[in-house]
């Protein structure tokens, strides 16, 4: 049985990240830019109408609503060659087009006046759904859209769908540079409240760590935004997989954030992919294995989180689950499990059962990967906070 996603992209982050995401999606289902599948597309290997739904005329259409309070990034988006994807009626552009500024108060204000229009959208997405599981919201932390806006849909999605699930996946500010809007703090402090009280589920990416990981682990020196954010549409697609490519467990957005998240409150989950490589490194592959894949994700290097991990510090892990995808046996995992127990690799808290939790997951048979074994990992761990304290 389905569990249709509805996905909101908010802003210029959201609708750029939220851009690759769809990319990806379509490369993973054989599904061309014009949303008809391609030739060599099998059906019944996946699950499409979990983000996807058929028109009339059988192309797929993606479960995506584009908002934005100045039109630049969606205007690029419907100039390019994926401009027939998306239902031109789930875009909603500000009539004067002048933003929100930067200033989270105007992107909230600005949603108070638009509430009719987007949400006539959302509901018309919602009741097109057999059977809606939740919302998926991109948006960033820091600017005026996303924040501003983004807070606004999150307090309304809870009121109208109190029993959807919401996910969001936020991009926190890049702490390394000095950030030309001086009220990014404030936009920051407001979003992470309602972030904290109406989100599900808040995956957290960070640009700190992102802007780090492209030039430390792939070597580019000036990170593109195109570059980070296909990063991000890389975690985006793994965390959706088992989703897409059902197998016994993890086959709904529940069953995945459920066994992470203890209590209501401690939601904010950090992220880790492994392994990594870009098109210059595709040379340089080596061999992969479950093993070396799970130790790897435990390593802070590969966490999209610029957290300061110390073995020797109170800060632990609550829980684990990682998304193993390849061909993998299930007895090296257990074996792997093992290891990383002997080892103690992975300091968990004492309140609560903890263990790492690992779910097996098809690769799209669509794409020619250059390793044999990757896997992402999405934790919860006590260290979330020293993000949230910047």
């Amino acid at each position: 049985m389905p569990c249709e996603i509805i996905t909101l992209q908010l802003g210029q982050c959201g609708n750029q990240i939220g851009f690759e995401f769809w990319k990806k999606l379509c490369l993973e289902h054989g599904v061309n830019p014009e949303g008809q599948l391609e030739s060599f597309a099998k059906e019944g290997v996946d699950r499409k109408d979990v983000f996807f739904y058929q028109a009339d005329d059988e192309h797929y259409i993606p479960r995506a609503v584009l908002l934005d309070l100045e039109p630049r990034v969606i205007n690029t988006i419907l100039t390019s060659r994926y401009s027939k994807l998306y239902n031109p009626e789930n875009v909603y552009l500000s009539q004067d087009g002048g933003g929100a500024g930067n200033n989270w108060a105007a992107g909230y204000g600005r949603g108070t006046g638009l509430h009719e229009e987007i949400f006539d959208i959302i509901d018309r997405e919602a009741e097109g759904s057999d059977s809606l599981e939740g919302f998926v919201l991109c948006h960033s932390i820091a600017g005026g859209t996303g924040s501003g806006l983004g807070s606004y849909l999150l307090e309304k999605l809870t009121d109208r769908f109190p029993k959807k699930l919401i996910q969001t996946y936020s991009v926190f500010p890049n702490q390394d540079e000095i950030s030309d809007v001086v009220v990014q703090p404030y936009n920051s402090l407001l979003t992470l409240r309602r972030l904290t009280q109406s989100a599900d589920c808040v995956v957290v990416l960070d640009n700190t760590a992102l802007n780090r990981i492209a030039v430390d682990r792939l070597h580019i020196e000036n990170p593109s935004f195109a570059q980070i954010n296909s990063l991000v549409s890389t975690i985006m697609s793994v965390s959706t997989a088992t989703l897409r490519y059902p197998s016994y467990m993890n086959n709904d957005l529940i069953g995945l954030i459920s066994p992470l998240i203890p209590t209501p409150r401690l939601h904010f989950l950090m992220t880790g992919y492994t392994p990594l490589s870009s098109e210059q490194e595709a040379t340089s592959i080596r061999k992969t294995t479950v093993l070396d894949v799970m130790r790897r994700l435990l390593q802070p290097k590969n966490m999209m989180v610029s957290t300061a991990h110390d073995r020797n510090a109170q800060q632990r892990y609550i829980s684990i689950l990682n998304i193993i995808q390849g061909e993998v046996d299930p007895g090296q995992v257990h074996k792997s499990l093992q290891r990383i127990r002997e080892r103690k690799l992975a300091n968990f808290i004492t309140w609560s059962p903890a263990s790492i939790q690992v779910a097996l997951s098809r690769k799209s048979p669509y794409i020619q990967t250059p390793h044999r074994v990757s896997g992402l990992m999405l934790a919860n761990h006590t260290n979330i906070s020293s993000v949230l304290l910047q």
